[in-house]
């Protein structure tokens, strides 16, 4: 995987995960149908400051399967156990889109593991709709990435092939996207074996009813022109986490690639908020 070279891979059972660097331990939650390689534009810095644990979650990018029937907790576990088994509780949290929900179930059920929380447009609220639901079902059926994914190496420097495939449904500004993000989003996707179980559990949850319940420090990041999640979500999230928002303008729902630096400027607000807290 090009954009883990710097991290070690690991397995836990059949999960596989990514470690490098030294430091306060930070746990990156990728997004439904995404991998390790989803945070390629971060690594780099994040390695140079954190103790960072990449999980790829069941199903996808080599991992093995979770039953079916799984939901978030399930994912969460799976998560907690990778914590657990690097012994680097707790930690600091950044969870992308579907990671975003399943780290909010973590943070629920295990506070103890979970010093702070980034998200980056969580899902959990629109995705319960109908619509959401027929439009998550498909892409996990049909996967259409595995089709364009073989042509990366050769037109991902392409400002028109990077339009093609991410605007506007994943970002705002193809532009903004480097041939090695681009390249990075679609390097594992050929390899996912059950992206629909995780698609399942995400539509089937509402993580709002226990958002009382979590205390740790929670920063939020959103993309002002997210086609994916709408902004009240956002409004929704901040306010019953009690949480800072920071809207990304011109930027959809894949701020961690399209604006990489407004995520990790909010990464290391939320690390100064746990420091403070502890």
């Amino acid at each position: 995987m090009t954009a883990a070279t710097s991290l070690e891979p690991r397995t836990l059972g059949t999960l596989r995960y990514h470690v490098g660097g030294s430091g306060e331990p930070l746990l990156l939650l990728h997004g439904l149908g995404g991998s390790t390689g989803n945070w390629a534009e971060l690594l780099p810095a994040l390695v140079e400051r954190f103790r960072v644990v990449a999980v790829d979650w069941p199903g996808h990018a080599g991992s093995g399967r979770l039953p079916q029937g799984a939901g978030t907790t399930d994912f969460a576990a799976a998560a907690a156990g990778v914590l657990e088994a690097e012994r680097l509780e707790p930690a600091l949290v950044a969870g992308h889109s579907f990671g975003g929900q399943v780290a909010l179930r973590l943070a629920h059920g295990r506070p103890d593991l979970v010093g702070g929380l980034l998200l980056v447009s969580p899902a959990g609220i629109k995705t319960t709709t109908r619509g959401a639901r027929a439009l998550v079902v498909t892409a996990a059926v049909v996967r259409p990435g595995r089709f364009v994914a073989p042509f990366r190496d050769r037109y991902a420097a392409s400002g028109w092939y990077r339009r093609a495939l991410f605007r506007p449904w994943f970002v705002s500004d193809a532009g903004a996207l480097t041939p090695s993000a681009a390249h990075a989003l679609l390097d594992d996707v050929r390899v996912h074996t059950d992206t629909l179980t995780a698609g399942r559990a995400m539509l089937a949850d509402d993580p709002r009813q226990d958002l009382d319940a979590i205390t740790c420090p929670v920063v939020l990041v959103w993309g002002a022109r997210d086609a994916q999640l709408p902004l009240e979500d956002a409004f929704e999230y901040a306010r019953r986490l009690r949480a800072k928002l920071r809207l990304v303008a011109d930027c959809g729902h894949l701020a961690i690639v399209e604006r990489p630096h407004a995520v990790l400027d909010a990464i290391e607000e939320l690390a100064r908020s746990g420091s403070r807290s502890g």
